[in-house]
């Protein structure tokens, strides 16, 4: 596996100019905790017109609208579980929601794309674990397929800069 393609940054993913954004989304599509809310802002009120349009997408999945007033020029909504202990599929779950997110980042020919640290916020999903299958699953991707190109795992706080970069430490160069 390579990690020549994963990066990771501590900047604002509002303000990244990738192809997309990846967006820790709750079910409903309906904007709200501190990544989302973030994002709805900057992105202004079409984002929630568009996603009001989706209407929703499952836990595991994601969905893809315009950037809108982002640098970003488009939005993936990915939907990862809410940690209830572990043994409720969570892990396959989040691991679901950054395969679909990069599929869709495939499937659209784009070739950069910003992801938070899914799960981690409000939905409470250990940091250390949740790192770990981001990592898995990104370089998994990278290693199959040609695109996206460039792949930034965004950290908001030392904390998951940290645990970002012991996960990358496991992946074979």
């Amino acid at each position: 596996m390579t990690t020549k393609r994963i990066e990771l940054s501590t900047a604002d993913i509002t303000t990244l100019e990738v192809d997309a954004i990846v967006n820790a989304a709750n079910a409903q599509l309906a904007g709200g905790g501190v990544v989302d809310g973030a994002i709805h802002r900057a992105a202004g009120p079409e984002l929630m017109r568009a996603c009001r349009e989706i209407g929703g997408c499952p836990t595991g999945s994601a969905v893809m609208t315009p950037g809108f007033k982002l640098p970003a020029k488009y939005v993936i909504h990915a939907v990862g579980p809410v940690w209830s202990g572990g043994d409720h599929g969570e892990a396959e779950l989040l691991a679901s929601a950054y395969r679909t997110s990069l599929e869709l980042a495939d499937e659209h020919g784009l070739e950069s794309i910003a992801f938070p640290a899914i799960s981690c916020g409000v939905y409470g999903y250990p940091l250390d674990a949740a790192a770990a299958i981001a990592v898995r699953e990104v370089a998994r991707f990278v290693d199959a397929s040609p695109n996206p190109e460039r792949v930034i795992l965004t950290c908001f706080g030392d904390a998951v800069l940290e645990a970002y970069t012991r996960a990358l430490e496991t992946i074979s160069i």
